[in-house]
């Protein structure tokens, strides 16, 4: 099956929003990158799947608002809404910058900006 690249993460986030950490994994490659800007940056699936088990309590809610894709990178920006560690949801605006290799998400540069309370 031959899917592009935008489609690619549109299942991906799929995964995700149906609580999925593993479907969401299996689009990455072993070596994927994390980088949150101003925050952390994570390095591996081992680690990316640390980081969704302790923040993704429950699974986020995302609205996409655009998917831009060009040569091996698919520009997402929209919003995001989590449960934070004291169960309280939280609203982010965020601006991801996939860049893919053979078909597979390879490095995540993200900016997020929390917009709602707390």
């Amino acid at each position: 099956m031959n899917i592009n690249n935008k489609e690619i993460l549109e299942r991906a986030n799929a995964a995700v929003a149906a609580g999925d950490n593993e479907g969401f994994l299996s689009f990455c490659t072993d070596d994927v990158k994390w980088i949150f800007v101003g925050d952390q940056t994570l390095e591996g699936k081992d680690a990316v799947r640390q980081y969704m088990a302790a923040t993704y309590l429950e699974p986020p809610r995302f609205m996409v608002e655009n998917l831009i894709a060009g040569d091996e990178f698919v520009t997402a920006i929209g919003t995001i809404s989590m449960k934070d560690a004291d169960g309280e949801m939280v609203d982010y605006a965020y601006c991801d910058v996939w860049r893919f290799r053979d078909g597979k998400m390879a490095e995540l540069k993200a900016f997020v900006i929390k917009t709602g309370p707390k």
